[in-house]
């Protein structure tokens, strides 16, 4: 599979010059987000004296998703074309989205970033902290199993990377969705990747600083948002997410 990024470059080079122990295969680096994809590589670069290239300040405008009203259970849709303007979930049609703040009638959330190592509570980074995406065992062509099994996944997947201090280094559902098909399709299961995946963010974060944010965009309206539990809504653009977690 051939380098078509940057970052994927540096990635086939730490790897033919002996770095890549521990580094995932190159189908399953390229499903991350480049901020993910810069995390992995750079304690290996900084082993190598490699100098990793900057993740891109804004990435580029994808389609907006259509969102259907949401019953009590969350149950996201997936981007589509559409003329109107989608609508606003369930639960969130009475709340206001200003700037960083979703302010809702008896709450009020705001946007999470990533924190500091120094932040982060006792014990989140040690193998007793895993991840723990139960393996989907049902039948991969049965959209509403696989629907259901992801929306329980990635409501885990959510608050254990906010507890790692990586809220702005979340996959969007849609690019969980995506990452679900191609590894099991792949032959590869993919609780067990995430898992693998989580573990290596964690061994990160023990030595590697990150960006509290790396780029100014915001969402555009509530419509591009849901919540996760009572204490989590999550927004995207299909190329963007963002987290806003409860503050009172």
């Amino acid at each position: 599979m051939s380098a078509q990024s940057d970052l994927e470059r540096m990635y086939c080079e730490i790897v033919e010059r002996g770095g890549g122990a521990g580094l995932p295969s190159m189908a399953d680096f390229k499903r991350n987000d480049p901020k993910v994809q810069a995390l992995l590589l750079r304690q290996p670069a900084k082993r190598l004296s490699l100098t990793l290239p900057e993740v891109a300040a804004k990435p580029e405008p994808k389609p907006k998703p259509e969102r259907k009203p949401e019953a009590a259970t969350p149950q996201r849709e997936f981007a589509k074309e559409s003329v109107s303007e989608p609508p606003i979930a369930q639960g969130l049609a009475d709340c206001r989205l200003s700037g960083e703040l979703i302010q809702c009638p008896n709450a009020a959330y705001t946007l999470a970033g990533n924190r500091s190592l120094a932040s982060l509570e006792n014990g989140v980074l040690e193998p007793g902290n895993r991840l723990g995406i139960e393996p989907f065992d049902g039948v991969r062509n049965d959209d509403e199993a696989v629907r259901g099994y992801l929306s329980a996944a990635y409501d885990r997947y959510i608050p254990k990377m906010l507890a790692i201090g990586l809220g702005a280094n979340t996959m969007s559902f849609t690019a969980f969705h995506n990452a679900f098909y191609t590894l099991e399709s792949g032959g590869v299961d993919f609780s067990e990747r995430m898992d693998q995946t989580y573990e290596l963010l964690k061994q990160d974060r023990k030595t590697l600083g990150v960006k509290a944010r790396y780029h100014d965009e915001l969402p555009e309206s509530l419509a591009q948002c849901v919540t996760i539990d009572r204490s989590i809504i999550v927004c995207d653009n299909v190329g963007t997410n963002w987290v806003f977690v409860r503050t009172k």
